[in-house]
């Protein structure tokens, strides 16, 4: 069951970069990143009121899921959609990709259970050079912007895999709901107050119908459904093996088009996938192995 649940969750974040790209396209960056905060939370507060969900009483876990939604939700966001302004897409996923390399080190330094192994580092290092033969051709920096761009693409997902790995140190039993919930209502005012100052007023923004679309898919299936299945994931799961999901999801994406949008799958493509189907493989314990002791 855990292990279709993370199916499903790969595959819902597989989709997310492309409405990204959508979005910011007739959007300033980080208004768009805030917009799709503000949209997903008026969702999910009315979903956790009719429920009547109970809240923390613990000081602590508030601070916890405060301080990771800044990371994830402030940080993070204003990071990536501002970076993939100069970047490709393809760079964009390499970068990202190094989000469970990242895990598995602030894991190994922070989580009893969760240790850094050659298997791991080698598993990894095969799923990172998947990635690259996929986006070959897309592996260029072309001036100081995208330097900075793809700098700040990978300091998202070191902020990323922070945050999930002190989400599983200390957040226990806590609602996935709430925790999604807290983390925006963290993120949504430093965010909203960033993007006044940089890109201005955001009712003088004119948002065509692509964009909204693009923002409520966003919302609905990224904000709310993903990350709560993430949370749920983290529960039951190391966070290196969570995060492994940046690997496998740039050639789901790719599938996805060849199915859709009629792309064609390169024979690149293909051995790329296989190495990062690999990787995952062995990430997830799905092929066995000796463990190091």
């Amino acid at each position: 069951m855990t292990l279709i649940i993370w199916g499903i969750t790969c595959a819902l974040w597989s989709t997310v970069w492309v409405f990204i790209k959508l979005g910011v396209t007739d959007v300033p960056p980080i208004t768009f990143a805030a917009s799709r905060l503000f949209v997903a939370l008026l969702v999910l507060a009315t979903i956790l009121t009719a429920r009547r969900a109970t809240l923390p009483r613990d000081p602590r876990d508030w601070l916890l899921i405060g301080g990771t939604g800044v990371l994830l939700l402030g940080v993070n966001y204003a990071l990536l959609y501002w970076g993939m302004q100069f970047v490709s897409s393809g760079l964009a996923a390499v970068l990202q990709a190094l989000t469970p390399v990242f895990a598995m080190v602030f894991a190994h330094l922070l989580l009893a259970h969760e240790r850094i192994t050659p298997v791991k580092v080698v598993a990894l290092a095969i799923g990172i050079v998947g990635i690259s033969i996929i986006f070959a051709d897309q592996l260029r920096f072309s001036g100081w912007r995208s330097v900075l761009g793809g700098s700040a693409v990978l300091a998202g997902a070191m902020f990323v895999a922070f945050a999930y790995v002190l989400m599983k140190k200390d957040a226990r039993d806590l609602d996935p709901g709430i925790i999604t919930a807290g983390q925006m209502c963290s993120a949504l005012l430093p965010l909203t107050a960033f993007a006044l100052i940089v890109e201005g007023n955001p009712l003088a923004i004119r948002w065509t119908a692509t964009a909204a679309a693009a923002l409520l898919y966003l919302a609905l299936f990224g904000s709310i459904i993903a990350t709560w299945l993430n949370y749920w994931l983290l529960r039951r799961m190391d966070a290196t093996k969570v995060l492994v999901m940046a690997l496998a999801e740039p050639p789901i994406a790719m599938l996805l088009g060849a199915a859709i949008l009629d792309e064609t799958l390169s024979a690149r493509m293909i051995t790329g996938t296989i190495c990062i189907l690999v990787s995952v493989s062995v990430v997830l314990e799905l092929v066995p192995y000796r463990r190091s002791v």
